[in-house]
């Protein structure tokens, strides 16, 4: 694939990743907090199970502990930071503090998820939860104006597996839809909790002509795929990586592709694949082995995502630097891995051809034109 920048023999440089508009399906507000927010909000809740207080330390200690190739142990990390998220005041600050931090690092449209089920130890209502981070998100937005960025930011209300309040929340997604929630989604350890013991709540919200997406195809492979798109049907797969296991390569080259995997890409179904929390739970072994560049090649409904910036210190550049580096992706790849999320995203249709056409379209082409006044 050639692009304007490979006039000039060079591929993306860190500066140019960053300022490029991108667009984020795929990240957990429980797993995005800054260091130093943690350990301030410690101090204010009485939190007291923090491994680490000092900022630098308690950051390589969530990355150190996210990084063991185990889908379960990265899991735990999020004790901590779900236990300083039990009050209105801290999960609006969370919720600003994320919005901010994208922009800055150029993100133009994210679908940020959290569990309101797991923020009531303090006394809030799933309501004032729902309220609080709406809130965050908008003093983000407002913020990241101020700054010279333009982002925007809707909700994904996420259900816990393995409980059993996956019809509450889609409920609770239903009511405040027009209110900053795009949709919902199921999360936590697959191994054992399908997405078909939720199947009322999937179809309640097929019933309301509403979005969801559901973790599958993590840890779990194929079956877990299968179950969210024909049991539940799936909008999105959260991860979707392992659909590589019904896709042979032959040892010349050539690609045959199984029944399902021939679904999800005739069917266009997008996969939010966040490549460095996949090395972390070990769904692949390296950023140049990672399936994203099969299924870029075969033009499946690819996105990129950070999943939890916190657990894998990473960013939305930070991904993208590193499949430029492994695959030599250029500002067109960037580009067209960025259109395909923002078609896949939960707004209406006219809002996401606006961001397509007057948003990441113009932001790309500038980008590529910088050549000429070097």
């Amino acid at each position: 694939m050639t692009s304007q920048t490979d006039r000039t023999g060079t591929t993306p440089s860190a500066d140019q990743i960053r300022r490029a508009p991108k667009v984020l399906l795929h990240d957990h507000l429980d797993g995005g907090l800054r260091p130093g927010t943690i350990v301030e909000l410690a101090q204010e809740t009485g939190y007291d199970r923090l491994p680490e207080t000092d900022p630098g330390k308690l950051g390589l200690w969530f990355r150190e502990a996210a990084d063991s190739g185990s889908l379960e142990r990265y899991l735990e990390t999020f004790s901590h930071t779900v236990g300083v998220l039990q009050t209105r005041d801290a999960l609006f600050r969370v919720a600003a503090e994320c919005v901010e931090d994208l922009a800055e690092d150029g993100v133009v449209y994210a679908e940020v998820r959290y569990a309101p089920e797991q923020h009531l130890d303090g006394g809030l209502t799933l309501e004032e939860v729902v309220e609080a981070v709406n809130d965050g998100f908008r003093e983000g937005e407002r913020r990241a104006r101020e700054a010279g960025h333009r982002i925007r930011v809707g909700a994904l209300l996420t259900a816990m597996r393995h409980a059993a309040r996956s019809l509450e929340i889609a409920e609770l997604a239903n009511r405040y839809r027009d209110l900053g929630v795009v949709g919902f989604d199921i999360a936590g350890a697959e191994a054992g909790y399908p997405p078909t013991r939720h199947l009322d709540a999937f179809e309640f919200l097929k019933r309301e002509n509403n979005h969801f997406t559901i973790h599958a195809g993590e840890a779990f492979g194929l079956p877990s795929i299968w179950q969210a798109l024909q049991w539940c049907g799936a909008d999105r797969l959260g991860h979707g990586v392992r659909i590589v296991d019904d896709i042979e390569t032959a040892a010349d080259g050539t690609v045959r592709l199984g029944r399902l995997a021939s679904y999800v890409r005739d069917k266009r179904i997008p996969l939010e694949l966040c490549p460095t929390s996949n090395l972390q739970t070990g769904a692949a072994r390296s950023y140049a082995e990672h399936p994203i560049g099969l299924l870029r090649r075969l033009y499946f409904r690819v996105t990129v995502n950070t999943d939890n910036r916190l657990m894998s210190g990473t960013s939305m550049s930070r991904e993208f630097e590193h499949l430029v580096e492994a695959f030599g992706y250029s500002l067109d790849d960037m580009l067209w891995l960025s259109v395909n999320a923002m078609k896949s995203a939960f707004i209406p249709f006219d809002e996401r051809l606006a961001m397509i056409n007057d948003v990441i379209k113009p932001g790309y082409a500038e980008l590529k034109s910088e050549w000429l006044f070097q």
